[in-house]
Parts: C-alpha cells; structure tokens; sequence
C-alpha cells in the first residue's frame, strides 16, 4: 500500500466515524463526494483493500502477446543484430520482418533478454551552438570519414561527404581511396543535381590547399610566398565559390556528427544487406541510407529561397574538374606530358605556338585535351622511339700501389751494387808520378 493510499484510508475512516463530513473528506482525498460514498460501501465489504485498485498486480488488456515477445526476441539474438539499439531494431523489425513493437516495449524486452544495455548519460559541457544559414547552398560541409564501413567483409572504404548547413540534406559516396580524383567525382555529382554553392566549408587538407609550414619559433605574421591553390582549390575558383577552412574539427560539428550517425546506423545497415564490395555499399548508401537521412534528419531552412546558382555555358565541368598542368612547345610543335610525346597536328598550328605554354588537361574520364589561348588543339601520341645502345666505356686500370722494400731486399740490393776495388778516398791518394 502507498502513503497516497494511506491517507486516503485515513481519511475514509474519519468519514465513516462521523468526524468529519463526506464534503470534507472528498475534499482531503481530492475525488467527488459520490466516489467518496463509493469508497464507504467498499470498505464495509472488503476493508482496507478497499482503496487499493482491483487490477494491482493483473496483467494489462493491452499486454503484448508472449508469442510477439519470444519471436522479436529470437530475431534481435541473430548475430547480424549485434549491437542494435531499441530504436533501429524496431525499425528493422517492421520493415524486415512485419513486426510492429514500440520502441519503448521493445527497449524493456532488450534490456530483460541482456541484448542491450542503456548507456548512462554523461554531463556535457554547455556549448554555443552557430546557428545554421538561412538558405539552402550558402555553406556546404565537406569532409571525408576514415571508418572499417565493411567490418573486415571487404576492401577498405572511405566515405566522401557533403551536407547542406542551412537542412542537413546529405550527399555521399563510398570510395577505396580519399584522393583529389575522387574527391572531385563527388563534387561533379553535387553541381549536376543542385548548381554550384555560395562557399564550401574543409578542414585544412593538402587535397584543398597548399598551406605554407611553419617552423617552431617562427612567427606567424611574417611575409610569405603564396603557394599555388591545388586542383581542387582551382577548380572552386573558376566555378566561383569560395573556400573557408575550418581551424579544428568542432568548427565543422554538424559534418562530424553526421559521421557519428554513419558509423553506427550505415555500418549496421550494410551488415544486414550483407554487403561485401564498394558497388554494393554505394548501392545500399543511395537506395537506404541517404533517402532515409534526407527525410527524416533534414530540416526546413528557415528561408525558402535557394542560394545555389545555376551552371553557365563557360562552366565546363569536364574541363573545369581535371588535373591541370602546364607545357611548352618545342620547336617541332611537340609536348611532354607523363613520359609521352605528343604531337600537334598540322591543322592546328597557329602563330605563337612554337615556344608558347598551353593548359594540358587530364579529364576524369581518363582523356587527355590541350588548350592554347581558348583554343583546342588536336594532338596525336608519338610512336615511342628505339633506344641507342651506348658502349660501355673501358674501365681504366688502378697503378699499383708502391711498397717500400723491406730490410732483407735492402740487403740483398747492396750486396750487389758494392764494389770489390779500393774505396774512392784510397784510390784518390795514391800518386801516379811515382809509379813506374
């Protein structure tokens, strides 16, 4: 019996003894003067069980079935449902298995059948969120995710993101490798269905500029030689959009947590879709995950207008999304680009040519297109032609190193050049006049 139910028996007791008014122990319990006379004739027949609820401790009318229970439960022990949390794994136990259980129910049976185990909410420090932008395509988060999307079935992916800050609506593709050609797949993807975006919002990787390193002790405000903008940086400034980095990772939170969702809604969902390669991950992120994501977790920008602008003639993605690089002419109107001789065709000499730089273009389609002031040129692959054989050169021989002779060669050679005659100094002081 509970304090609540204690008073009140109290107080039907005082009633029933006449000292106090059935008005004022309505009033005292806080239900009508007829429930009290109710409560009065209960007491009489059952005592002080009277005001204790009859269905204490019945089973509910709208009790879930046992059998509903067991089968959800027995789906949920697969190995593939690891480590689901009430919330998705009623989603999939409605979409995959017809099976309609709240979330709430189904987070009791999770948590009896130890499936899953509510995590204990931590403090989290007060923060000052940036309000999001107005309109649609004023920023654009754009970011990569290095996570184990495959858990081991298959090559390591990369996830390539762009999320719109003023909806959250997502654009994503999975890669095998985060580098500037696939970056740039996605970002000809992204101008192809909405137009090109007032800015775009990176974190500070070689992939979208060339910052200049800084020694430790040197400082921050000296004169510097601006560094040339990589492809990517490039090609933003002939579309017209404007680049900003962001100086940490909290700057570009709603990017960051985006991947937070990814790693553990998408990695369950390709787990289910049993998906094994890069064709069948992208399969699943297009049809699944981004159709879900953009109708349930975007938001309505506050302004209706559209800030993306539309592509113009002058905007050759082809052209524009490339790696660019610049050569020069040689006198036989041939160029040099990745180890190949490349000729100009006759038709497409013009004055300046010889000599001049022209804009060579590595499309992502895996073409190849020269420009020279505007201008197309058409070019032709040189035949490779035969090595020289060169003659190896006589090796010239090393002099012998000269060694000093020991002390029995010293012996030896005097022995031979000493004389058996008279020793110079006699032979000087003889006098030859007195000999006959």
């Amino acid at each position: 019996m509970t304090q609540k139910e204690r008073d009140r028996l109290v107080a039907l007791k005082k009633a029933k003894k006449k000292l106090i008014t059935q008005k004022q122990a309505a009033a005292e319990i806080g239900v009508s003067e007829r429930q009290v006379r109710r409560l009065l004739r209960a007491l009489e027949k059952r005592g002080d069980r009277a005001v204790i609820h009859a269905l204490r401790g019945q089973p509910s009318n709208r009790k879930t079935a046992e059998k509903k229970r067991e089968q959800a439960i027995q789906i949920l022990s697969q190995d593939v449902y690891r480590d689901f949390g009430p919330t998705l794994a009623a989603e999939y136990l409605a979409k995959k298995h017809k099976l309609q259980v709240s979330r709430e129910t189904l987070r009791g049976w999770m948590i009896t059948a130890k499936l899953w185990r509510a995590k204990r909410k931590r403090v989290e420090k007060i923060h000052t969120w940036r309000p999001r932008r107005s309109r649609c395509g004023e920023l654009v988060q754009w970011d990569t995710s290095d996570h184990d999307w495959l858990e081991g079935r298959g090559p390591k992916l990369y996830l390539i993101s762009m999320i719109d800050d003023a909806g959250s609506r997502l654009l994503a593709r999975f890669v095998e490798h985060d580098s500037t050609e696939e970056n740039m797949r996605l970002l000809q993807l992204y101008l192809e269905r909405n137009g090109r975006p007032l800015s775009f919002y990176t974190d500070k990787a070689t992939l979208f500029a060339n910052l200049p390193k800084t020694k430790r002790g040197e400082l921050a405000g000296k004169d510097r030689a601006e560094l040339p903008p990589t492809q990517i940086g490039r090609a933003l400034q002939e579309l017209g959009i404007e680049w900003i980095a962001a100086h940490s990772p909290q700057a570009k939170g709603r990017i960051e947590r985006s991947f937070d969702t990814a790693q553990d809604r998408l990695v369950k969902g390709l787990r289910v879709a049993e998906a094994k390669t890069l064709q069948a991950a992208n399969a699943y992120l297009e049809s699944e995950f981004l159709p879900w994501w953009n109708q349930t977790l975007s938001v309505r920008p506050a302004s209706s207008d559209d800030a993306h602008r539309p592509l113009g003639r002058e905007h050759n993605l082809a052209a524009i999304l490339s790696h660019i690089e610049t050569r020069q002419v040689a006198n036989d109107y041939t160029l040099r680009f990745e180890n190949k001789l490349y000729q100009i065709q006759r038709a497409d000499v013009c004055a300046g040519l010889r000599g001049g730089a022209v804009r060579v273009e590595k499309r992502l389609d895996g073409t190849m297109a020269v420009r020279f002031q505007g201008r197309y040129l058409s070019v032709a692959e040189c035949a490779p032609q035969p090595k020289v054989s060169v003659l190896p050169q006589p090796t010239k021989l090393r002099p012998k190193a000269h060694r000093k002779p020991g002390e029995a060669a010293r012996r030896a050679l005097s022995d031979i050049v000493r004389s058996a005659g008279l020793p110079v100094w006699k032979a000087a002081q003889i006098n030859r006049t007195r000999t006959q």
